[in-house]
């Protein structure tokens, strides 16, 4: 695990959105394709549309999934994951295949079981994660199972992470927020050959601390990258503030 800390939120998605880019273009290269896991959220904005904008990606060779999805939510609902991946990658890049999840399927099981044949056939090459402000890794919050082999599971989510929506401006009221998601398990996302996490602002300062300098705990779920060897942690000074390590 690498961390890099930035004195912008401009300049840490401009960083990061450079070995991203980096990353997609050495995997078209050596296989022809590469395989990508997208995540979303407020801390993404900035690191997404610098990513798009990057040049000589070949767009057209890559299949991209998704990293969590809430359950019961239609895809046109504003805080649709499947919308905001949509508006802010498909529609601007045209990738080879998105595999989306379904979260409102009348069979939730079975979507399930649908996306875990899906990636289960894929090694992925890149994945785009985040820290949320409860240490959660994609939706997995505390404590996160780090156990399971399953490459999607349904989650409840917490108070923390709930209130964590909320406050990003994506619900107008608290029982609003989904309870549940389907979200990629932390074995999966470790199977990535290369991760690249961008965390903003100083409402991640605690998580940020805890999950980087504390010890690698399911209370504290992206701790777990910790334990992976091409992983580089992208944050501004903000979300840096209590980090003794740097680098």
């Amino acid at each position: 695990m690498k961390i890099e800390v930035l004195p912008t939120k401009t300049e840490m998605a401009a960083a990061s959105a450079d070995r991203a880019a980096a990353a997609i273009r050495a995997a078209v290269e050596a296989r022809g394709r590469a395989h990508v896991i997208a995540a979303t959220g407020a801390s993404q904005f900035e690191f997404l549309d610098a990513l798009v904008r990057r040049p000589g990606v070949d767009w057209a060779r890559t299949v991209f999934f998704h990293l969590d999805e809430y359950v019961g939510l239609p895809a046109t609902h504003p805080a649709s994951f499947r919308r905001y991946l949509r508006e802010r990658i498909v529609e601007r890049v045209h990738p080879a295949a998105f595999h989306f999840i379904e979260g409102d399927a009348p069979d939730i099981k079975g979507e399930v079981e649908r996306v875990n044949a899906l990636i289960r056939a894929q090694g992925i090459d890149i994945a785009f994660v985040g820290i949320g402000e409860n240490g959660h890794l994609a939706f997995n919050d505390p404590p996160a199972d780090f156990e399971t082999d399953e490459p999607y599971i349904v989650v409840a989510l917490d108070e923390a992470c709930r209130r964590q929506q909320l406050g990003e401006g994506w619900f107008p009221r608290l029982e609003d927020v989904p309870a549940r998601a389907v979200s990629m398990s932390i074995r999966q996302v470790m199977k990535s050959h290369e991760i690249v996490a961008v965390v903003p602002d100083a409402r991640k300062a605690q998580a940020v601390h805890d999950c980087l300098e504390g010890p690698v705990s399911p209370q504290h779920p992206a701790s777990i990258l910790q334990r992976h060897p091409r992983t580089t942690i992208y944050l501004d000074e903000l979300a840096a503030a209590l980090l003794t390590l740097r680098g």
